[in-house]
């Protein structure tokens, strides 16, 4: 797999499609490699006249990790959080959108469309923000701007990200973790192949497992200050996409990004959860 040195780091990236073609970056979430994308997606993506570019973010799959940052107390941060201090991280959300930016910068892409699905999406929104020159659209993918007045996630989805597998040195139990842990916040009643999603999950831990990693990008994502005021100032073309029954960002997420953001569209996709099931593809594509 392809990989340059940018931002002070090594960072993995695939690119899909002709090179002349318009750019369309797809930034991933929390915990999630490139190859989470689904493969249909970014086909239908390329086949439709675009340079489909996915990378690693930092701490996830072939990209650089900070393991010599340890692991966040989080419970301690959250705590700091509340007497009004703001806790140290190993890095911020503004760091990993630099990442995509520098990497856009090494593959000698001026401008490209952004899309960004769950932290992933968060990320996109201050690239567009911090570089709206090198945004030629925004879509955010059922995430969130970070207004603490919205409505929390479901309190089960949610604690259900701060579980480990029961054994982290066994594939098995890493794999069938992540099944567990992909209905907990999917799309419900989705009729997935069990064997098929099983043997997708086990390339993705064979890929890369390193549970610390998106702990440190938890602990980003915690400090992050709500976003309105950058969004509210953006003035590029942005369509907000969200499943009506996302668990960890319920819709109210997704209206509000669509009223902060001058001009956004918003379309929901109805039944779907928090992940790319493969019969929402073709329309999401």
């Amino acid at each position: 797999m392809p990989d340059v040195q940018a931002n002070g780091i090594t960072i993995a990236y695939e690119d899909t499609g002709p090179a002349d073609a318009p750019p369309v970056l797809l930034i991933m979430g929390l915990a999630a490699q490139l190859t989470l994308w689904p493969q249909d997606f970014v086909d239908r993506i390329a086949a439709g006249g675009f340079r489909v570019i996915r990378h690693d973010n930092r701490d996830v799959g072939l990209s650089t990790h900070f393991r010599e940052a340890g692991v966040p107390d989080l419970a301690a941060m959250m705590a700091e959080i509340r007497a009004g201090r703001m806790p140290a991280v190993p890095y911020t959300l503004e760091d990993m959108a630099a990442d995509a930016v520098v990497l856009l910068d090494a593959l000698q892409v001026p401008k490209a469309h952004i899309v960004g699905g769950s932290l992933g999406g968060m990320i996109a929104q201050l690239v567009a923000a911090h570089h709206p020159d090198r945004v030629a659209s925004l879509v955010p993918l059922f995430t969130t701007s970070g207004n603490r007045s919205l409505p929390p996630g479901d309190p089960d989805a949610m604690a259900a990200l701060r579980t480990l597998p029961e054994d982290m040195s066994s594939v098995d139990s890493i794999v069938s973790h992540s099944v567990w842990l992909r209905r907990k916040i999917g799309t419900p009643g989705f009729p997935y192949d069990e064997a098929k999603l099983r043997a997708f999950l086990r390339m993705q831990v064979e890929r890369d497992y390193d549970p610390t990693g998106p702990a440190r990008q938890f602990a980003a994502a915690v400090v992050a200050q709500p976003r309105d005021p950058l969004l509210e100032k953006l003035a590029v073309p942005t369509l907000v996409v969200h499943g009506d029954r996302d668990p960890l960002f319920p819709i109210e997420h997704a209206r509000h990004l669509a009223q902060v953001i001058p001009g956004a569209q918003l379309k929901v996709m109805d039944g779907m959860g928090h992940d790319l099931p493969p019969g929402h593809v073709p329309e999401m594509a």
